[in-house]
């Protein structure tokens, strides 16, 4: 009698071929757990005059901010409305408060500490993810945070976009890769949850640079990956440049993409789980590229590639994981 092969279990403790975060998420809290967007009104070395006006080339935070996420309402307040907003189909979800906008390390630190702890205050909150730069930390700052950290989720979320300098400087970031790996060391160092956020296909960059990328990242030792493609979007200075003259910015289609993927993967770490593949900047901001697909149809693409191809996260990768990973 013929039997049925069972599926292989990865290093990651389940069947998907990567390490996802909604299984992290889950084997952390046990249930559903959501990200509410902040706007804590904090702003960035970018835009302030320390050391730009521009920003970053790429950036328009009306991009990524929901309608209810203004920095004239109070934390509790956005936290309010983006619970109200979540619970009518998931009544037991409980929830993260995500300060996205611009750097949200980038203060005195008494202030920071007031403005999380009104997040950690709310009943239905159960940490905080702070999306920052890499060189708007210090130790004050991460002590602060490792002794959030005692008693709640912390993660804090870096913007690296590239591990080039060359790259660096073009997109205006005015920080270098040996910034991200300072930053991350601090932060690791002191046990918080670390994540990071890079963009493939910035200008000049080619499918060399974006599969050594998988290597730098894996150096850093994070916690969690955000990948996404390069999207032009209004109101940007690459929005700008690309109107003047397009060819600057070399575009994946879908399924290019897909595949850049599929070939990153193998090559990361399987000791970092990728919260995120694509992001998708509103229909009336969006310039290009214009795929029309939602994130989970995006998801069900890749692992549909990854099957094909019979591969999985790391199998290239020469990073062994340094931590166990629970079977479901």
């Amino acid at each position: 009698m013929a039997t049925t092969q069972k599926p292989m279990e990865y290093v990651w403790g389940h069947r998907r071929r990567y390490n996802d975060y909604p299984s992290f998420i889950r084997k952390k809290f046990g249930g559903r757990v959501q990200k509410l967007s902040i706007n804590a009104g904090f702003t960035c070395p970018n835009r302030d005059g320390t050391k730009d006006v521009r920003g970053c080339a790429y950036c328009n935070n009306n991009s990524f901010r929901p309608a209810y996420c203004e920095p004239d309402k109070s934390v509790t307040q956005q936290i309010e409305e983006g619970i109200a907003f979540f619970e009518r189909k998931y009544p037991d979800m409980r929830f993260l408060a995500y300060f996205q906008s611009y750097s949200n390390t980038y203060e005195e630190v008494g202030l920071l500490d007031k403005v999380y702890s009104e997040a950690l205050n709310h009943q239905k909150i159960r940490g905080l993810v702070i999306g920052t730069r890499p060189d708007c930390v210090n130790v004050e700052i991460l002590d602060l945070l490792q002794e959030k950290s005692h008693d709640y989720f912390v993660t804090v979320e870096y913007g690296i976009e590239s591990t080039l300098d060359q790259t660096l400087d073009r997109i205006n970031r005015h920080h270098s890769f040996e910034d991200v790996k300072r930053a991350v060391a601090l932060t690791k160092a002191r046990d918080i949850h670390t994540g990071g956020h890079l963009i493939l296909g910035l200008p000049g960059e080619n499918q060399k640079d974006a599969l050594r990328h998988a290597g730098r990242i894996s150096e850093l030792s994070i916690d969690t990956l955000k990948l996404h493609q390069l999207q032009i979007v209004k109101g940007t200075a690459f929005a700008k440049e690309y109107k003047r003259d397009p060819s600057e910015f070399p575009l994946f289609n879908m399924e290019e993409y897909l595949d850049l993927v599929v070939d990153f993967l193998e090559r990361l770490s399987p000791g970092i789980t990728v919260e995120r593949f694509i992001n998708q900047a509103p229909h009336d901001l969006l310039i290009a590229p214009k795929w029309g697909r939602k994130n989970f149809e995006v998801v069900a693409k890749i692992e549909k590639r990854l099957k094909e191809r019979n591969t999985w996260q790391g199998r290239l990768s020469r990073f062994i994981p340094n931590k166990s990973f629970p079977k479901e």
